[in-house]
């Protein structure tokens, strides 16, 4: 096997354990300011491990399953290509930005995702009052505790000298 294929292989077997994860953290059912932050955690972790690409792709398809499995309510389904924007932007801003500043990055991805989300509720789409709050300040707050978040388990993974970089 060439090492074209071997990295392949390994990023996409690795990619998939961090999909599997972040969909665990989606099912288990966690209240959204728990379940939020872990979401994050995972897409800043992914885009740090793995890439631009994996923490785009779980970005983009953990809100779809979670709609399909009922986890996001309907009124929530018109914010679906929203949110994915949004993840992909916070994961965008970050991966490109990381290694000048981990935490400036993380704020700026934050603040980005938040800003296509708010912008989505006040100016492109129409739901319900309480929809549209929660997809403003909860938002950022949750992207920022995701970004600390993902900084800890960064350091805990180097720690326990696990390999999951490419």
């Amino acid at each position: 096997m060439s090492k074209n294929n071997s990295n392949y292989t390994k990023w996409l077997a690795r990619s998939g354990i961090l999909l599997a994860l972040t969909l665990v953290i989606q099912f288990i059912g966690f209240p959204q300011f728990i379940t939020g932050p872990l979401i994050n955690m995972m897409l800043f972790f992914s885009a740090s491990s793995l890439g631009w690409m994996t923490g785009s792709l779980i970005g983009g398809l953990t809100p779809w399953i979670a709609f399909i499995r009922g986890i996001l309510p309907a009124p929530l389904g018109s914010m679906i290509p929203f949110i994915i924007a949004g993840n992909i932007t916070l994961v965008t801003v970050y991966y490109f930005l990381r290694k000048k500043n981990g935490y400036f990055s993380i704020g700026l991805a934050a603040i980005s995702k938040f800003f296509v989300l708010a912008s989505a509720v006040n100016f492109l789409i129409d739901v319900p009052p309480p929809v549209a709050k929660m997809m403003q300040l909860p938002q950022l707050l949750t992207a920022l505790a995701g970004g600390l978040l993902a900084l800890f388990l960064r350091k805990a993974v180097n720690k326990l000298d696990l390999d999951f970089n490419l």
